[in-house]
């Protein structure tokens, strides 16, 4: 059965080589990115590569969390429902450390964009058979400072960064609480994967882009991981591929994740 799939940040690395392989497949999916030329390129150049017309393109700014919201409004009139929410947008290196809010760039774009888009997307996920969520976590998880998350301190870009992955993270698993007909899994798809973020933060890579694609591909549309809620599965682990396991311990502490739910609401009601 075909579904309708939305990728995030998905003009570049594992989110358009997710797509082009949904695509490849029959799915419909819809392509996002900041700039519109470069997704009406990528949609294209996907059509073109599965000899699928059904590919959509979707543009907004993540680090822009009003841009966010009009994008929800734009897809809640123009789609009819969503199977898969891939939130795959993110950034490490940035020329800008800050979004015109004062908030942190990463964990603007990381984990409070996210969050925004998937709530406005709850209704179009529920009218789905088998829903999914599947939120691009990473390694690089540490605890989340109140002051970092809210703009009110100023860290290295790897402490920011770990940061929003662990908040998308602990987020994640509050998700999978409160809509038990959803399912969410939070995924590190591999560390340094063949990809332009990991070059331009790192400067070397560890494993082909595809490891990280096909763990992404089969969570989001096997069986097999249907029953699967609520938990992290970690793409550097296990042996011929990644496997369920244990994520950051903050990520299971419930008074840190209210805390968090708590600051990320009054936040984004500020």
């Amino acid at each position: 059965m075909t579904k309708h799939i939305l990728i995030t940040g998905s003009t570049d690395g594992i989110g358009k080589l997710t797509a082009l392989k949904l695509a490849k497949n029959g799915h419909t999916v819809y392509i996002h990115g900041r700039s519109e030329a470069k997704v009406a390129t990528v949609v294209s150049e996907i059509k073109e590569a599965s000899n699928n017309p059904n590919i959509k393109g979707l543009v907004a700014d993540f680090s822009d969390l009003k841009a966010v919201t009009k994008l929800a409004e734009q897809i809640s009139k123009e789609i009819p429902k969503i199977d898969v929410l891939i939130n795959n947008a993110g950034i490490y290196k940035s020329q800008i450390n800050q979004n015109k809010d004062g908030l942190d760039i990463r964990m603007t774009v990381n984990y409070l964009a996210p969050y925004v888009l998937t709530y406005a997307m709850l209704p179009l996920l529920k009218k789905a058979e088998a829903p999914r969520i599947i939120n691009l976590s990473s390694a690089a998880q540490s605890t989340v400072s109140t002051s970092v998350l809210t703009g009110k301190e100023r860290v290295s870009d790897s402490s920011s960064y770990a940061q929003s992955k662990l908040a998308l993270t602990m987020w994640s698993f509050y998700l999978a609480q409160q809509e038990p007909t959803i399912t969410v899994i939070a995924l590190n798809p591999g560390s340094l994967l063949n990809t332009k973020m990991a070059k331009e933060a790192f400067g070397q890579v560890w494993s082909p882009a595809e490891k990280g694609v096909d763990m992404l591909y089969d969570l989001a549309i096997s069986e097999k991981y249907k029953n699967d809620s609520g938990k992290y599965f970690d793409n550097d682990k296990g042996e011929d591929k990644g496997c369920f396991s244990r994520a950051h311990a903050d990520a299971y502490d419930s008074e840190k994740i209210a805390r968090l739910i708590t600051t990320t609401t009054s936040l984004l009601n500020s």
